[in-house]
């Protein structure tokens, strides 16, 4: 598993074998209850002796680095999210799978496959990672190249029409297309004939390059309003199918609930408001091109979450000719267990691939 580090000062240099113990110890212990960590609590946990006092002039120190603040009034401290960062970059300690998770993992993703739908395994997918890490499970998946079984349009009104699109996979997809001005009903039919006959068992980009192939002769059963259509109709499904990736987010309520606790719930609903207008979701996936496992971002490193502060942890999933068609993952308070989550997001991603790249094949 590869988690790939980013950069942060080098703090270790600037931190005696003593500073480093108390700020890692502070971290977890931030971790584990969510609470602003003070002096006396500190020096109970410390392998070494030491008083309130000398806890408190290291605390001072790592203050001052920028590491540790004090939230609001209290007279704990908690850490910064450049002190997250170097936490989870230098010290973290990645936990293990044993087998029974892992095979809990592989059942629970597996039995979302049994539809053969991808959707189905990516639900699966997200709800698990939901469930294990008590926050939400999203996964934002780039529009696949459906092989399609048949296509229909239906009118709308003067102006627009359904295009609905059925897959090999039984998957079913709308899209809203323009229609061209003056098109009959018996022009609309036509067109819907001429697509069946000719996208069975091909994507939207083959059957467009198919038909552009095609004589004049054959092309001629169709007449030029039907062409029109034809023509604009499937190049705005093409520009509809690789413009919006699919977002899937499962667990919203204990984010919601965690808020609750912590009166922050305008936070939450700053997140759910980025999420819903899928800004940066396309970046996201860029980036996850060129990631090589999993990625962890803390607060304001992803601009898709900055305002909400919350953190993130994500892996991409492949396909059988291994190339990135998507990221999973998990979104929660910065105070994430990154321990335990990190090598189950990892996990679930590989079992997500392994079972898309059998399916071929989805």
């Amino acid at each position: 598993m590869d988690r790939q580090p980013r950069q942060s000062p080098d703090f270790l240099e600037a931190l005696s074998a003593r500073s480093q113990d108390i700020f890692r110890r502070l971290v977890e212990r931030y971790l584990e209850t969510g609470d602003p960590v003070g002096s006396r609590a500190l020096s109970k946990m410390l392998d070494m002796q030491l008083s309130p006092a000398s806890v408190r002039n290291v605390m001072a120190d790592l203050e001052e680095l920028g590491l540790i603040a004090a939230p609001h009034t209290s007279a704990g401290r908690a850490p910064t999210q450049e002190g997250l960062r170097f936490f989870v970059d230098a010290m973290l300690e990645v936990g293990t799978m044993d087998e029974t998770e892992r095979d809990q993992i592989a059942r629970t993703v597996s039995g979302g496959a049994r539809g053969g739908r991808v959707e189905d395994l990516l639900n699966e997918a997200s709800a698990l990672l939901s469930g294990l890490s008590h926050g939400a499970g999203m996964v934002i998946a780039a529009k696949s190249d459906m092989m399609l079984k048949h296509v229909e349009f239906v009118r709308l009104d003067p102006e627009r029409a359904m295009a609905i699109l059925v897959g090999q996979d039984g998957q079913v997809e709308n899209r809203i297309i323009d229609l061209p001005p003056g098109l009959t009903a018996s022009a609309l039919t036509q067109a819907s004939n001429f697509l069946a006959r000719h996208i069975v068992g091909k994507t939207l980009k083959e059957a467009r390059q198919s038909i552009r192939r095609q004589s004049e002769r054959q092309r001629a059963e169709l007449d030029e309003i039907a062409q029109r259509l034809v023509e604009s109709g499937l190049a705005s499904m093409i520009e509809a199918e690789t413009s919006t990736p699919t977002l899937i987010v499962r667990g919203r309520a204990n984010l919601i609930d965690d808020a609750m606790a912590s009166d922050d719930l305008a936070r939450v609903r700053q997140l759910f408001d980025e999420i819903e207008t899928q800004k940066g979701l396309l970046e996201l996936l860029d980036d996850a091109e060129t990631a090589q496992g999993v990625r962890i971002f803390i607060g304001s490193e992803n601009k898709l979450f900055s305002l909400s502060g919350s953190s993130v942890v994500l892996s991409p999933y492949k396909d059988a000719n291994d190339k990135v068609i998507g990221i999973l993952g998990v979104i929660g308070p910065t105070r994430l267990n990154y321990a335990r989550i990190v090598p189950v997001v990892d996990y679930t991603a590989h079992v997500v691939s392994r079972l898309i790249s059998k399916k071929g094949e989805l």
